[in-house]
């Protein structure tokens, strides 16, 4: 992970807060959501974003009020330049922390899609 990245931690308690929470993160900034853990059978959730720490910040704080306004907030934080044993730790879905911008290559399932593998029509 570059220096001026950062990633956020929001940890909610029920999925529905959780999207809620996502949307208005990915909505707010451009960050890229990483990684997303479901406990108690959804009724906790953390969710992590990266991108630089400006939007990292604006994102958790945007987050933290949504899934606030419909459900609780048990943590929000921003971890700016985090160590790379966190990044180790964090990043177990197949993300890499150094993928950045470019397209989207997940279809609607989340899964990493091959690029080439498009048809039109």
């Amino acid at each position: 992970m570059d220096l001026g990245k950062a990633i956020a931690l929001l940890e909610v308690q029920a999925l529905t807060a959780a999207v809620v929470g996502l949307d208005a993160m990915l909505k707010a900034a451009d960050v890229r959501l990483v990684h997303i853990e479901r406990r108690l059978g959804g009724r906790m959730v953390t969710i992590v974003v990266d991108g630089g720490v400006s939007d990292v910040t604006a994102a958790a704080e945007a987050g933290k009020a949504a899934a606030g306004a419909v459900g609780k907030v048990k943590l929000c934080e921003v971890i700016s330049n985090p160590h790379p044993e966190i990044i180790k730790f964090i990043y177990t879905d197949g993300i890499k922390p150094e993928e950045t911008g470019g397209a989207d290559t997940r279809g609607q399932s989340g899964k990493q899609q091959d690029p080439g593998n498009t048809r039109s029509g």
